[in-house]
């Protein structure tokens, strides 16, 4: 009878421990997510019928966490060539990271504003940790026709006016760096806005190239895998054993 009643208290364990770790499951079942692509074009050209192309190479957290592409082309607006692209997570940490990587970038459709466009290589990396979120963007021998050099690091939303005559039609944004309201960032490398509705307007859209998303962080250890587990039924271990005995302790008195 004594050991009937210590399997029942240890099955009433058991059965304590899986209702735990089901609770338990959905704390860290939101883990940090990070993604990542090379190019994107979205835009619709005065008297011309509307460009979609992307976004291209893209990669997540989720699968697939690496991606490439051999080149990209959207006749008369963007010329790229190899894409590469990745977006991995550390479950032990929680960590998030995303890059992507554009080489041999042109803009023609600038060619008219600003003449000829062109950057060997455009990246954008951001990290997610249990610290906060951060990003960068680097563009590695980029020249911006008559605006000239500019830095291969640029400052977060460093901004160029991209002008036809005295018109301002289009905005370049250099290390666009957009928080989302869900506690992730983004970040552009390049970002291409077509001021549409004013007057001597190239059209309407956004072209981005390297984008990369991060964060938040997951929580560290899950409590549901890995290490956490053995913690997790370690605690639960603990306190099953003695119910079992309690009930068989229970009887014996009775």
């Amino acid at each position: 009878m004594k050991r009937h009643l210590v399997r029942r208290g240890g099955m009433l364990a058991a059965v304590v421990a899986c209702v735990a770790l089901a609770g338990a499951a959905p704390a860290s079942a939101a883990p940090g997510d990070g993604s990542a692509y090379g190019v994107s074009v979205d835009v619709h050209l005065l008297w011309q019928s509307a460009v979609k192309v992307g976004p291209l190479a893209a990669a997540n957290t989720s699968g697939p966490t690496s991606n490439t592409a051999v080149s990209a082309n959207a006749a008369g607006i963007l010329t790229a060539g190899v894409i590469t692209t990745s977006a991995v997570r550390d479950d032990n940490s929680g960590a998030v990271t995303a890059k992507a990587s554009t080489a041999d970038v042109g803009l023609p459709l600038l060619k008219a504003a600003l003449g000829t466009v062109s950057v060997k290589a455009i990246e954008a990396v951001c990290t997610a940790t249990q610290e906060g979120v951060k990003g960068s963007s680097t563009l590695a021998d980029a020249k911006l026709g008559s605006v000239g050099a500019v830095d291969a690091n640029p400052a977060p939303n460093t901004q160029v006016k991209v002008a036809l005559g005295p018109v301002n039609v289009a905005t370049l944004i250099l290390n666009e760096q957009i928080k989302n309201p869900d506690g992730s960032l983004t970040v552009n490398a390049l970002h291409l806005k077509l001021l549409g509705g004013v007057v001597g307007a190239l059209g309407s859209g956004d072209v981005i190239v390297s984008s990369a998303t991060c964060g938040p962080a997951a929580p560290p250890m899950p409590l549901a895998s890995g290490a956490g587990l053995w913690v997790g039924l370690g605690v639960l271990g603990a306190v099953a054993v003695p119910v079992g005995l309690r009930f068989s302790r229970r009887r014996a008195g009775a």
